[in-house]
């Protein structure tokens, strides 16, 4: 592998460095992920709502901030700021956990892009110093050729193989953010309808059509 590695040229250098960045926000997101999983708490998320329903509000707000799920979270905010507009802070508290999750997608998204381009870089130096080569050197001209395309193919190789390997958590972590941003929906649209119909309530905007959470 070090030696596929020298042999693939200086390009080699900038695809490494993409891959282990790649490879640190993959570890870090899935950390993020397994402790969201372990503070998900769907019975605190449910009696909120039905203390919600029955008109219990600072029961809701006790029940929480006592918990670290993050849908409970983005309701007691809304809770807490629904003098002014249930929905703004609805729509505010689900914007703050989603940039949470959406942390490092970016990162991945530029390196899925970069480390192919990288390898098609590598491809066309490799290319270039070996037909540099067959003026300097025409009796070695067909195994500097052979030489610079098998360093060309190295570094495309290994770019491919970086945007490939990055691609499978990228995808998976979209659809833990798609899944995080629906079960943020559900709760807020459930949530809107009890406070609805609660006298004193504050909430702006059409109420025929529940909050569009979008980040």
């Amino acid at each position: 592998m070090i030696q596929l590695f020298i042999k693939g040229g200086p390009i080699m250098w900038p695809i490494l460095i993409a891959s282990l960045i790649a490879l640190t926000v993959v570890i870090e997101r899935f950390i993020f992920i397994a402790q969201e999983k372990l503070r998900s708490q769907p019975d605190v998320v449910g009696k909120m709502l039905s203390c919600v329903e029955h008109g219990d509000l600072e029961g809701a707000i006790r029940a929480g901030k006592a918990s670290k799920d993050f849908i409970a979270r983005t309701l007691t905010y809304a809770l807490e700021h629904r003098d002014k507009s249930v929905s703004e802070a609805l729509l505010r508290a689900a914007n703050w956990e989603l940039q949470r999750f959406s942390r490092g997608l970016s990162v991945l998204d530029t390196i899925i892009t970069l480390a192919p381009l990288l390898g098609l870089l590598g491809t066309v130096t490799g290319m270039i110093h070996s037909f540099g080569l067959i003026g300097e050197n025409e009796l070695g001209a067909p195994q500097a050729i052979s030489g610079g395309i098998a360093e060309a193919l190295i570094a495309t190789a290994f770019g491919l193989g970086v945007a490939i390997l990055c691609l499978i958590p990228f995808n998976y972590l979209n659809s833990r953010l798609e899944e995080a941003r629906h079960e943020i929906q559900d709760a807020a649209s459930h949530i809107e309808l009890y406070l609805m119909k609660l006298p004193n309530c504050v909430l702006k905007g059409p109420v025929e059509q529940p909050v569009e959470i979008n980040l």
